[in-house]
């Protein structure tokens, strides 16, 4: 992996592992790489492999989903310095527990334990602690608790009260360890990535998504939205998320 390469594609310069970078890497990655499935949906293989991750996301300009994106980014992360390791969580769907620990995130271990998360979509958008400190972004507001079953919550504050993002337990992961979820997600029937195209990624003042045809664009909280043709979602590709399928 050339790290200068993806540090350009980033657009960030390297410095000391520190919180600060942490932060400032964190937020660049979900400007500029998006999360998408478009391997999924065209039965595309994704093997767990971050040579392959690197030369798809780096070498053709793509995005990826969260094995993709936070396995490389993990990897980055190490070869400048921190010292970070793959966790598995369990996704709260709005139907309820998703199968579990088939989300793949990242845990920094600096002055405390942070979670960084680059392929969950819209979510917090800088590290974060395990003790309950409240974190707010253009995005939202977050926490972590630890409940009785002594998983860990990550949560969002939504229309009063906290929700359910995902659970996890704190212990460390390789990317293969996520072998069983990952062939899950390319081709359960419950999967969520399995169903049409998805793709969203973070703005400085929102977020943009594209589902199958449909385009949701929040800026400052509020949300606009603008149904496609197929010959407009290939140019919507191409001039927004810089892809070309």
């Amino acid at each position: 992996m050339n790290v200068q390469e993806y540090l350009k594609r980033l657009d960030i310069e390297s410095e000391e592992p520190t919180l600060d970078y942490l932060s400032k890497l964190q937020r660049k990655h979900l400007e500029k790489i998006p999360f998408e499935n478009l391997d999924v949906t065209r039965k595309v293989k994704i093997e767990l492999d971050t040579n392959q991750f690197y030369e798809k996301i780096i070498g053709r300009h793509r995005g990826g989903y969260c094995y993709e994106l936070n396995g490389l980014f993990q990897r980055l992360l190490t070869d400048l310095g921190f010292q970070s390791y793959l966790i598995s969580c369990t996704v709260n769907k709005p139907t309820g527990w998703a199968k579990p620990n088939t989300h793949a995130a990242i845990m920094v271990l600096l002055d405390q334990p942070y979670l960084v998360d680059v392929g969950f979509g819209d979510s917090v958008r800088q590290p974060i602690g395990l003790t309950g400190e409240i974190r707010t972004d253009v995005s939202g507001s977050y926490r972590i608790i630890k409940k009785e079953d002594e998983m860990y919550y990550l949560q969002r504050h939504e229309d009063q009260e906290w929700k359910h993002l995902y659970r996890f337990e704190n212990l460390p992961k390789q990317i293969l360890d996520f072998t069983e979820g990952c062939i899950y997600n390319q081709t359960s029937p419950d999967s969520t990535f399995t169903h049409g195209d998805i793709v969203t990624i973070a703005t400085q003042t929102g977020r943009i998504t594209l589902n199958g045809l449909s385009v949701t664009e929040t800026k400052d909280g509020q949300k606009t939205k603008l149904d496609l043709s197929q010959e407009e979602k290939n140019q919507f590709l191409k001039q927004v998320f810089h892809i070309s399928i």
